[in-house]
């Protein structure tokens, strides 16, 4: 009955869900469309409401006996035996907690990626998990924004790569193989412009800009076969995105051809009263329905409201068909007609060496060296005495980061832990210095000051507890929270040298933390093996080679700043500041400037240091002048002029430098990891094609125009190695 090698819903009818759908009656198409949040209520109502068929679907359901309960009421005990399908927050691991997915992103390694998400597909699985709510794919340059952790940065490129790299490891091959998991992207669309950096907020997105940088992501999610896609709470030009036709319907399902299942977010339909775009919840399922939702998340507007509807003739039931069948067609391929019930594991798969293997991996390939000042990193050998300060640095809970639901503080490996084990040799004194990373209280300070005065070397450990990032966990300052700031320029003025380590789910002001460090890593909130991962890269056993895939600003009124910015006809000269020399009748220096502040970004996207040196040369673009439509082809030679092997990220960078609309300064086109020996050098390619320079013009169609192009290769979205080419 069943082909298991299929993973991805098309546009062919599937014979089971063909024959189901004239059999059920309209309460049970119903029930299909409602998703169920388990332990929110009364549960003796949520099992009666399966024996019904009132509902389709739960989230957060327990443990895998709870939820073959459940499947078994579902299947056994209601007229159709339709089985349910089992949503779950996966994020960024299920037992094995990766690094967050905006860490996860500095790696700049899809196949990286791919992996950890396979991983924690498996895990979630065999708990009886068939659908997580990831990746999220919203592009946001916003890090005052909660949710900036969950994101992949700023950049469309990149996070489409990574997005699509998550789908292909969550869903697998065999996506009935009971390894992995259904995948949602989220949250469509424009979420992570909200205004403000302020959760559920208004964006405000003209077209061109919501084609050309916010939906590539979902396009990519849905190219790699996406089973599901989740709107967004917000509202999108004045439209809320759970009902707005023109993403759901126009967008994703007449462009695209998307044959998943679109599903609300967590109550996202009761909410359009609170937007006042409808006054009763009747008028709000009438919006959905016709707007392409599917599901409703843990609310029952559309079970209540609805059969009214198709009474009153307001609503098809064709297009309540249209909505099951998708829902039906996900079921259908995650096997769940053939195997409902999952069996527990005999040998469990959670936390074990392979995927603890994979969260070290990318946890070290997730932390980025911003400053290594006389080469202090990697440690010394012969080093005696070592005194490690902060919270966060024994902290096995807070190193998971947010959306860890599952993820067991018992199982991290703090740095503590692997400072400890992998210097034998050395004194290694641990002193928090404050409570917690919010305290304010500074009464420690003195004596945590005397024992890093007696180190050779002091490792603090900074940042943000996992609580002060993910959903409604925005912040309008992005200081080090509490009297971490001034424990750290107490331990500054000992003398001693720092290596500073962040943790945070977010991009934080770091310009007065560099002033007392004298090496910084950020290491983001870095999963279960955080502390291993962070030794690794602090002892030289690995070498870092994280590339930040945010920009990291230097006080919040630059806010946004990112590296695609657009030119103005007023381009900032330099990162002046002062007052202009000019006046409005002489207009000296009157550019797009700040008075009191340069404009750059502290840190610009694509930046991150290694133990070794890279050098580019010998760029060549081939054929320098072509007709529209012809490939590009770039290559550079990219040697490594350092005493060590490590890995570098390739970037590049393109600008068209006349167009009918404004271009972006710079725009990420492909990035590739290489790994070299010293004195080794490597040939890297490229390859532009006609997709990659289009872009959405004033008639709202994709174009490519005739025109010189420039191209910018090297190891940040600053590289200074370029060259052009022209279209015509």
């Amino acid at each position: 009955m069943h082909d298991a090698s299929i993973t991805r819903l098309g546009p062919e009818p599937i014979a089971l869900v063909e024959e189901l759908l004239p059999r059920m009656t309209l309460r049970e198409k119903l029930g299909q469309m409602t998703q169920h949040a388990y332990g929110v209520g009364d549960l003796e109502q949520a099992h009666r409401s399966v024996e019904q068929g009132d509902v389709g679907s739960f989230l957060n359901a327990g443990t895998l006996e709870i939820r073959n309960q459940l499947q078994r009421l579902a299947v056994e005990h209601t007229r159709l035996g339709i089985p349910l399908i089992f949503g779950r927050d996966v994020v960024h691991g299920f037992k094995t907690v990766f690094p967050i997915p905006l860490g996860q992103a500095a790696s700049f390694d899809p196949a990286l990626v791919e992996r950890a998400a396979a991983a924690a597909a498996h895990e979630a699985a065999e708990a009886g998990v068939d659908w997580t709510f990831a990746p999220m794919v919203d592009v946001t340059r916003d890090p005052r924004w909660g949710r900036v952790a969950e994101t992949c940065g700023e950049d469309p490129v990149l996070t489409a790569a990574l997005g699509a790299a998550m789908v292909r490891g969550f869903q697998g091959q065999h996506l009935a193989d009971g390894k992995h998991v259904a995948a949602c992207a989220k949250h469509f669309a424009g979420y992570g412009a909200s205004e403000s950096g302020k959760d559920y907020n208004t964006t405000w997105i003209p077209e061109p800009l919501l084609r050309d940088v916010h939906l590539p992501p979902f396009k990519a999610c849905v190219d790699a076969g996406v089973m599901s896609v989740m709107s967004a709470f917000n509202d999108l030009n004045g439209v809320p995105a759970s009902v707005n036709a023109f993403l759901l319907q126009r967008v994703l399902k007449q462009e695209w051809g998307f044959s998943g299942l679109v599903v609300s977010d967590w109550a996202a339909l009761m909410e359009l009263l609170e937007h006042g775009v409808t006054e009763h919840p009747k008028q709000s399922a009438l919006e959905a329905v016709r707007a392409g939702l599917d599901m409703e998340m843990a609310t029952t507007t559309l079970r209540d409201h609805v059969g009214a509807l198709v009474d009153e003739g307001l609503v098809s039931v064709a297009s309540i068909d249209a909505a099951v069948r998708r829902i039906l067609g996900v079921k259908y391929h995650l096997g769940l007609f053939d195997e409902p019930y999952r069996k527990p594991p005999t040998v469990s798969v959670a936390l074990s060496a392979p995927h603890r293997a994979v969260a070290r991996e990318l946890a070290r390939a997730s932390v980025v060296l911003l400053k290594n000042h006389d080469g202090l990193l990697p440690l010394r050998r012969g080093l005696r005495k070592l005194a490690v300060v902060g919270p966060l640095a024994a902290d096995g809970a807070n190193q998971l980061g947010c959306w860890a639901f599952d993820g067991e503080a018992e199982a991290s490996i703090t740095l503590m832990d692997a400072l400890a084990s992998r210097l034998p040799e050395a004194e290694v004194s641990y002193v928090p210095g404050v409570s917690d990373t919010r305290s304010l209280d500074t009464s420690a300070f003195e004596s945590t000051a005397r024992v890093v005065a007696s180190a050779e070397l002091g490792i603090v450990c900074v940042g943000e507890d996992a609580l002060l990032s993910g959903e409604a966990k925005c912040r309008a300052f992005l200081d080090l929270p509490g009297a971490q700031q001034a424990l750290l320029e107490r331990l500054g003025a000992t003398g001693t040298p720092l290596v500073v380590i962040v943790m945070a789910g977010r991009p934080l002001l770091l310009e007065p933390v560099c002033q007392h460090a004298q090496a910084l890593l950020y290491a983001w909130h870095p999963g279960t093996l955080g502390g291993e991962a962070i030794t690794d890269l602090l002892t030289g056993a690995a070498c870092p080679s994280g590339k930040l895939p945010i920009s990291m600003p230097r006080a919040v009124g630059q806010i946004p700043v990112y590296y695609a910015r657009r030119n103005t006809g007023r381009p900032p000269k330099a990162d002046r500041t002062g007052v202009p020399k000019g006046t409005p009748l002489d207009p000296v220096d009157f550019d797009s400037s700040y008075l009191d502040l340069e404009v750059s970004p502290l840190f610009p996207f694509g930046f991150g240091l290694s133990y070794t040196n890279f050098g580019y040369a010998e760029l060549r673009v081939t054929p320098p002048r072509a007709p529209i439509g012809s490939r590009i082809s770039i290559s550079v030679v990219v040697g490594n002029r350092g005493a060590r092997r490590g890995t570098e990220t390739v970037q590049l960078y393109v600008r068209d430098l006349v167009a009918s609309m404004t271009r972006p300064i710079r725009e990420l086109k492909g990035f590739r990891r290489v790994e070299l020996d010293a004195g080794e050098q490597q040939t890297v390619s490229f390859e532009l094609g006609p997709s990659d320079l289009a872009f959405t013009g004033r008639d709202l169609e994709p174009r490519v125009e005739p025109g010189r192009f420039q191209i910018w290769v090297g190891s940040d979205s600053n590289a200074a190695l370029s060259a052009s080419f022209e279209l015509v």
